[in-house]
């Protein structure tokens, strides 16, 4: 193309694409292009009229659009996915289809009535992050936006964009965030809550853990109670420190209920507010305050807990009752040091090691307190993270193990310690062990994100992986600022379940800091023909493999060898998917 014929300006591109659209098509090829088809003629094309865009490429699962406006775009997005909510309300789920959305603003050269260039690209892989149902924006379309449209938008940081040589600031749409159709379903079925962290009054910023553990526990025996939808705890902290609009926070993550308060804590007396508040009006349904002795804290919680289920659901299980009921221990100073150490769980390294103690302190001070060893239990399983295929490895799943055996046998009820025991179980190839303890802790607690996040790398290796799927999605539903492992622990699911365009899909949202995880995604490419990308990543993988500690001592086995000893596979066809493809990859076995 010579100079003269280049043409440039700067346009909204609106790219759209159909989920899952690979796995329905061969299912159903006739009846999933038919259904296209229809959502094409009747929802995309006239909603793209209505708002002066021009259509100018189709992909048979996807769409560009340009329009001459950023508004235009983005109204015409949120249109778009208004109407398919309202169509996929009548859809059984086999025939639901959902969109995904990215708008840009940026510089496009035209040749015809073709459209390319930078911004173009840069829409196209902010679809691809998007979630279903979604839409995503760029900070350059989201500058333009202004007041201009009564959305709420959600800053997502920086983002490296497949092929993308720069970082791109990214904005969600948070009221198509989770469809309309789902929202209002899960209203019908479980009244929505998210519980703020509560604000530290008590004038010393080393009270903080304090106030924060009084909020994380309320969520924890909110979320033990079936038929109430809780927001998990990731999600809601991302509020903390920040003067909040109430009615936001209800859009942004989909909630009917919001509950805020505050703790002061002086001496031996605390003084513990809440205040419920419903989310689309802002009128408060229940407040109250709480002044006692730091020896009746737990009866405070309890008494928040129940004004709240009370308020907001009928019929409570008289099992999850009597659970929500028990006092985790009777000293003060054990649940101290428990609270110091929860905050730091889940980490690795210096915070791994700092949260050991305090949990170790908490057991010493109450021998009897079974959550001190749940999460003496997750320290040991974070270690071995660090040495996942040395020696130290198994040394750490044993403490994990013992320490998850004494919190159960204080008390069985306690979700967190059935996780724990799984995991080094696990590793023990006690698979069918390892799968009662997953169910158990699901069953005492089916609306903990965590829970249901490592449920679903457990049972994918256990050999469900259609049910690691949903597990995987449903906390990311209770927990929609996710953290990254839950992206790669639904990628592996979908992997080994075999939906690969799926897979790769969550795969882009997912960390590349876990090196289990790079040699998925190199299996996963090699087995969708991506090889030359798939040889890449694995052998960015085994560098990082060989660079992990303890590396050293296991020189003697191959990465296949020392990946399939860390991805124990009950089933022999999982395993074999796993090794084939990172065979088809180059990674040396």
């Amino acid at each position: 193309m010579s100079e003269t014929s280049v043409q440039r300006r700067l346009a909204a591109i609106l790219a759209t694409d159909v989920v899952g659209y690979s796995k329905m098509v061969g299912e159903d090829e006739a009846g999933t292009l038919a259904a296209v088809r229809r959502i094409r003629a009747e929802i995309v094309d006239p909603k793209v009229a209505e708002h002066q865009g021009r259509l100018f490429k189709s992909m048979g699962d996807g769409f560009l659009v340009e329009f001459p406006s950023v508004v235009n775009a983005v109204a015409c997005a949120a249109a778009i996915q208004t109407a398919m909510a309202g169509r996929n309300a009548d859809q059984s789920d086999d025939r639901r289809l959902e969109l995904r959305i990215g708008v840009n603003l940026g510089d496009v050269i035209l040749e015809g009535d073709d459209v390319f260039g930078d911004g173009v690209n840069v829409a196209a892989r902010l679809e691809s992050i998007a979630s279903p149902g979604g839409i995503v924006v760029s900070a350059s379309a989201y500058d333009q936006i202004g007041n201009r449209l009564d959305l709420t938008f959600v800053d997502m940081g920086e983002q490296q964009l497949k092929k993308i040589t720069r970082p791109v600031r990214v904005y969600h749409l948070a009221t198509t965030s989770r469809p309309a159709t789902q929202a209002a379903t899960l209203e019908r079925i479980k009244p929505s809550i998210a519980v703020l962290p509560f604000t530290n009054m008590s004038g010393d910023a080393e009270q903080e853990y304090f106030s924060d553990g009084i909020t994380e526990d309320i969520i924890t025996e909110l979320s033990r109670f079936r038929n109430l939808f809780v927001i998990a705890r990731n999600s809601s902290f991302t509020y903390k420190g920040r003067a909040v609009d109430v009615k936001k926070v209800g859009r942004e993550l989909g909630v009917a209920y919001v509950l805020e308060g505050s703790v002061r804590r002086a001496g031996n007396r605390v003084r513990i507010t809440a205040q419920l508040i419903d989310a689309e009006t802002g009128n408060h349904i229940w407040a109250d305050r709480f002044d006692r002795e730091l020896t009746d804290v737990f009866a405070v919680q309890d008494e928040i807990t129940f004004k709240i289920v009370g308020m907001l659901t009928l019929g409570l299980e008289e099992e999850t009752l009597t659970r929500a009921q028990r006092k985790p221990t009777e000293s003060l100073a054990a649940y101290d040091y428990w609270l110091r150490g929860k905050r730091l769980l889940w980490t690795v390294g210096k915070d791994n090691l700092e949260a050991r103690k305090n949990f170790e302190n908490a057991a010493r001070i109450d021998p009897n307190f079974s959550r001190a060893y749940s999460g003496l239990a997750v320290t040991y399983q974070m270690e071995a993270l660090d040495f996942p295929l040395a020696s130290e490895a198994t040394k750490a799943y044993a403490n994990a193990y013992e320490a998850a055996q004494q919190a159960l046998a204080l008390d069985e009820a306690d979700y967190q310690g059935h996780i724990a025991l799984a995991w080094p179980l696990l590793y023990r190839n006690e698979h069918d062990r390892m799968k009662r303890h997953v169910d158990r802790a699901l069953d005492l607690n089916p609306n903990d994100a965590d829970t249901l996040a490592n449920s679903t790398w457990l049972l994918m290796i256990y050999g469900e992986p259609e049910r690691a799927v949903e597990l995987g999605k449903s906390a990311m539903k209770l927990n929609p600022r996710f953290p990254d492992w839950y992206a790669s622990f639904l990628a592996a699911a979908l992997f080994t379940a075999r939906r690969f365009p799926e897979a790769l899909e969550m795969r882009y949202k997912a960390p590349d800091h876990f090196v289990d995880s790079l040699f998925n995604y190199a299996a996963l490419l090699a087995h969708m023909g991506q090889l030359d990308e798939a040889k890449q990543w694995a052998a960015r993988a085994v560098t990082r493999l060989r660079e992990r500690p303890g590396a050293s001592s296991d020189t003697s086995k191959s990465p296949i060898e020392l990946l399939l000893q860390n991805n124990p596979y009950r089933r022999r066809e999982d395993r074999e998917l796993f090794e084939s493809g990172m065979r088809l990859a180059g990674v040396p076995g």
